[in-house]
């Protein structure tokens, strides 16, 4: 379907710039689009090989596997084909809650190190495999605690209570996620997307032969994950008094979060404002504020309680963030110049215009439409329409703190599964698009709807 939409933004951009007079607008856009793009991949570098420095050192200690032990029914529900204990499924559970809590520096790169680690699995090379359609479809409607974005963009425009969206954004964020994992659940064993019978010659080495899959398997199964902790357990003893220094470390995490999130309980002047807020939403903002300081620390003091050469791990996994952002070069510019020529071309505007007739019928604000339509295309687009919609209204007005709520609920789709994909170069995308397309949907419309309900409109 990825190849129908990327031709089609193409296409129309270049026709409706030939009627509107706006081809040299398309060509420029084409150019300038390039540009970002290569800006945007190469500006990955960097975080790249932070996050996957760190995530190697948690894989050879032994983290990442047990990380996915504790989410087992929910990650087995999820992604049945990968295999108990592989590496892919603690990576997934950490790019989750990197987009829960709203780190997307961190988010991104262990999206693609779990996405490479479900590639080793992939019998289809070249098409997207059910996990991996699963893992696009829990990042482009992510639920998220704290939409740092407009929160901040409300609070600096003396909002009253700019964190009042953070409810009901995880609501609509809470139905947009749902709706994504039901479509690709329906959507994965229908005839349409269905994947084909996987050669038998050579299959990946991290599958088990079919009379050995974890379905056919599940009690006798059972037991690995015990034997897996007692093997990494022998081949990776801890240094002495380690348990004891993870507990101190704990401790220490527990009275700095304490501090950050309610510091007059030291003597700290703290604004009113400050004061009157939720406790809850509080704590929240001290997790968001120390969980990036605290995982870089973790990670390696983890991995050097386990005997792991941390240093030397560290350089060795960094050296793939170079690599995987130059793989995502040429489809993150594919997808943003069609964006950028469908757009330069008035084609957003058009679509905007064609829907706004249903979205009166049904109720949705004609204001929000624009928001709506363009926010799964382009990030910087729709957040220039919501800092317009901000201008406009004031940061109290139903219509900003719902367009908030929109915003801080919904993904640039295109751009995550040019990403995502380009990152291992899958180009057969199967029923990813369309789990992403109706969470795009979901989104707006239960945005509008939790709003009406919450703020009384």
């Amino acid at each position: 379907m990825l190849n129908y939409i990327w031709l089609a933004l193409i296409a129309l951009g270049v026709i409706l710039g030939g009627f509107t007079g706006k081809v040299r607008e398309v060509s420029e856009a084409a150019i300038s689009s390039a540009e970002t793009a290569v800006k945007l991949a190469l500006g990955l570098i960097a975080v790249m090989t932070l996050w996957l420095g760190l995530m190697r050192l948690a894989d050879k200690a032994g983290l990442v596997a047990r990380l996915g032990q504790l989410l087992r029914p929910i990650m087995r529900w999820l992604f049945p084909e990968v295999p108990r204990n592989h590496p892919a499924l603690g990576a997934i559970v950490m790019n989750m809650a990197a987009n829960i809590l709203g780190l997307n520096n961190a988010a991104t790169p262990l999206g693609l190190r779990a996405m490479s680690e479900l590639e080793k699995l992939n019998r289809h090379p070249g098409t997207a495999t059910n996990a991996m359609c699963m893992l696009l479809a829990v990042n482009t409607s992510s639920i998220t605690l704290i939409p740092v974005t407009v929160i901040a963009l409300l609070a600096t425009a003396k909002g009253k209570n700019p964190t009042s969206i953070i409810a009901t954004s995880l609501a609509a964020t809470f139905i947009a996620h749902a709706a994504a994992i039901l479509t690709c659940k329906l959507l994965e064993n229908s005839r349409w997307y269905r994947l084909p019978p996987a050669p038998q010659d050579a299959p990946p080495a991290d599958v088990p032969k079919p009379e050995a899959t974890p379905a056919a398997t599940e009690p006798a199964a059972a037991p690995k994950a015990d034997e897996q902790a007692v093997q990494v357990d022998s081949t990776l003893p801890w240094v002495p008094y380690a348990r004891p220094i993870l507990a101190l470390l704990a401790l220490v995490f527990a009275a700095v979060f304490w501090l950050t999130a309610f510091p007059e309980t030291i003597g700290r002047t703290v604004p009113p404002e400050e004061l009157s807020r939720f406790f809850l939403l509080r704590m929240i903002d001290a997790l968001s504020i120390l969980a990036i300081p605290w995982l870089i620390l973790l990670f390696p003091l983890y991995a050097m309680l386990r005997r792991v050469p941390v240093y030397d791990e560290f350089v060795e996994g960094g050296k793939e963030g170079f690599n995987v952002s130059i793989r995502i070069l040429p489809y993150v510019v594919a997808m943003l110049v069609a964006i950028g020529m469908f757009r330069a071309a008035g084609g957003l505007d058009l679509l905007t215009g064609l829907l706004r007739p249903l979205t009166n019928l049904v109720g949705f604000p004609p204001e929000l439409v624009p928001l709506a339509v363009i926010r799964p295309f382009s990030g910087s687009a729709s957040l220039g329409i919501f800092s317009d919609l901000l201008k406009t209204y004031g940061p109290d007005h139903f219509l900003t703190l719902t367009a908030a709520t929109l915003y801080g609920c919904s993904e640039t789709t295109f751009y995550v599964i040019a990403v995502y994909f380009g990152s291992v170069g899958v180009t057969r995308t199967r029923h990813a698009v369309p789990a992403g397309i109706v969470a795009d949907i979901m989104g707006p419309v239960a945005s509008v709807i939790v709003c009406r309900w919450v703020f009384g409109v």
